[in-house]
């Protein structure tokens, strides 16, 4: 076969592509790490084919359940409460180690089981940090502790509380010098010998009818690799930084270090004690079995 034909031929497939995806809609994470997986749907080729919205981890989830998007990447503990999901294999954002954007941190000093902590501010734009915190006590910190729901503001929530949960962005900008701080995934690492899944990218059973989902699939992973490229991660830094106020440096190792972006047997191990675990301690309701496109 010539390069020609099997130039036609890779066009062929995704014109295919396109015209069965053409009227899906995503709902992503606006995150600082979810940008590698954003790429392709932000800089072409899969962009034009997907009606994407930009929202937080749990609303993500809520999207699903309402039938207002067909995919979404939604926090792993969503996955026990939205039915009929179906996951795209081998994408996701996980640790490995330290992941510095999930942080229990506390004014008081602690020791290494955190028992001076009494209660605890959650910020709740994730359900999977907050069933993790709760496993962490309950399991492994001496105990379930107070919980209290707020806004992710870590003045307000420490002055309401012993210690506080937060997410994302807000985490990164944690001055760890000031604080006594936990990072969940390092000690969910440490306390189990697995990798720790925050989220992955999820599909509607029902969106799924008349479609090619090992093609849809496999766009979501060619995202993910084009976004992890060495020269677009560069660009992500580049421009991420300054949008967070943060040094391109800082950003550049959280995207290549702190966070795993597959979902590896390692990652799927640690995601199945996860939900065994929360529904264990009656943070989590019973995970259905994990179904994949």
């Amino acid at each position: 076969m010539g390069e020609n034909a099997v130039k036609d031929g890779a066009h062929i497939t995704f014109g295919i592509i396109r015209k069965v995806m053409s009227r899906l809609k995503i709902s992503a994470i606006s995150y600082l790490n979810t940008a590698p997986l954003m790429w392709d749907f932000e800089h072409a080729p899969a962009g034009p084919d997907f009606d994407i919205s930009y929202t937080i981890p749990s609303a993500c989830a809520e999207a699903l359940r309402a039938g207002t998007a067909d995919i979404g990447i939604i926090p792993a503990a969503a996955y026990t409460t939205v039915p009929d999901l179906v996951i795209i294999p081998d994408v996701a954002i996980a640790a490995r180690r330290a992941v510095r954007s999930i942080l229990l941190v506390s004014k008081m000093p602690v020791d290494s089981r955190w028992t001076q902590v009494r209660t605890v501010a959650l910020d709740t734009s994730s359900m999977t940090s907050v069933a993790l915190a709760k496993i962490l006590f309950a399991k492994w910190l001496g105990g379930a502790r107070d919980y209290k729901a707020m806004a992710p503001n870590l003045d307000a929530m420490l002055a309401a509380c012993d210690a506080a949960l937060l997410i994302g962005d807000p985490a990164l900008h944690v001055d760890r010098t000031r604080y006594f701080t936990l990072d969940l995934a390092e000690e969910w690492v440490a306390r189990t010998g697995k990798s720790f899944v925050f989220a992955f990218w999820a599909i509607r059973k029902q969106s799924l009818a008349g479609q090619n989902g090992a093609a849809i699939a496999e766009v979501f992973k060619k995202s993910r690799d084009h976004g992890l490229s060495p020269k677009n991660l560069e660009a992500i830094a580049q421009e991420w930084a300054p949008r967070l106020a943060l040094t391109v440096e800082i950003v550049r190792v959280y995207l290549t270090h702190n966070i795993h972006y597959y979902l590896d047997p390692p990652s799927l191990e640690g995601l199945e004690l996860y939900y065994r675990l929360g529904a264990e301690i009656g943070a989590l309701p019973p995970a259905p079995g994990l179904h994949f496109v």
